[in-house]
């Protein structure tokens, strides 16, 4: 086997969470950060909390009130009665 191909892997590896817990692996890196851990995340807690880190909640809450602020969309017939009023407008119109 080629040597110098494979990273150094250490037993003592520190993992530190946003929530403040740390804890130790082995990996090939020494320190390791994380955002969710097994003391913070909703799966092994039982409670149900969003964790927003680039926004993504709050974005979408945005689109959706820009979506509430647009004309209303229009259901499938009222279209049909629009589109039946515009041809009867045209055709009165050219008479």
């Amino acid at each position: 086997m080629k040597q110098g191909t494979h990273p150094k892997y250490t037993n003592d590896a520190v993992v530190t969470c946003t929530c403040g817990n740390t804890f130790t692996v082995g990996s090939t890196m020494p320190a390791i950060r994380t955002d969710l851990c097994s003391s913070c995340h909703p799966f092994y807690t039982g409670k149900q909390n969003f964790i927003d880190t680039a926004r993504r909640i709050e974005k979408f809450q945005d689109k959706a009130a820009k979506l509430d602020t647009k004309a209303p969309v229009r259901t499938k017939a009222a279209k049909e009665v629009a589109r039946k009023q515009s041809r009867a407008d045209k055709t009165a119109a050219g008479k």
